[in-house]
């Protein structure tokens, strides 16, 4: 009997971790998933005028100005399409300035004239931090940047530190694609990793039964 304990010991506690682990993660997808049913609440809500009250995260807002001639050409990656740049411009309304992301460009457009031009548009209200340590400084000659760094973008196009991700223009024919804030880029994997960790647990138990039987075995 002495023999087992140990044994015993090691398959309960290994056991206790693995499914306490994969608990764990059934909760962080109840999070998660009512984190993206808000986020997806937040962007597809009525939008309100942009200065109307305090912006918050993924916001509607709605607004009407003139897209300046003043960008910032942001690299990317568009699934299917590869290589392309955003297109994030100095947009003038009610007297102040904010930047505006219309959308993207293939690589060969990255330097089409884009006049400025006079549109309503609809959008949402990012505060993106796509740049870190690693990120490195954008060519401002060339204007090739690598993140959208919203503090760096409104100082350069010398607007307010305000970024709009446009959904939808008045421009008759729109030179740029919009590419509109989604959830899909927020990775939600806590359901594969709960089933890992479930399954983890299944295989500990298995392998200490397996151990069992053989000291048992031994023993007789």
């Amino acid at each position: 009997m002495k023999r087992i304990i140990v044994p015993l010991l090691i398959g309960v506690v290994g056991v206790a971790i693995l499914v306490s682990l994969g608990a764990w993660q059934v909760r962080r997808l109840a999070w998660k998933e009512d984190m993206l049913a808000r986020i997806e609440a937040q962007i597809g809500a009525d939008p309100v005028p942009l200065f109307s009250q305090p912006l918050e995260e993924y916001q509607a807002v709605t607004a009407e100005g003139t897209i300046t001639g003043e960008e910032a050409h942001v690299l990317a990656s568009v699934k299917g399409r590869g290589a392309v740049f955003r297109i994030v411009a100095a947009f003038e309304t009610e007297g102040r300035r904010v930047l505006l992301d219309r959308g993207w460009v293939p690589e060969a457009e990255k330097d089409a004239d884009r006049p400025q031009v006079e549109a309503r548009i609809v959008g949402n209200f990012r505060t993106v931090e796509e740049s870190d340590g690693f990120t490195p400084e954008p060519d401002l000659e060339e204007n090739y940047w690598f993140a959208r760094d919203v503090d760096r973008l409104a100082e350069v196009l010398d607007t307010e530190p305000i970024l709009i991700v446009l959904r939808a223009t008045s421009e008759d024919d729109p030179p740029v694609t919009p590419w509109p804030v989604g959830t899909e880029g927020i990775p939600n994997d806590h359901l594969n990793y709960a089933i890992t960790w479930f399954s983890l647990a299944v295989v500990w138990a298995g392998m200490t039964g397996l151990w069992l039987w053989r000291i048992t075995r031994r023993a007789v």
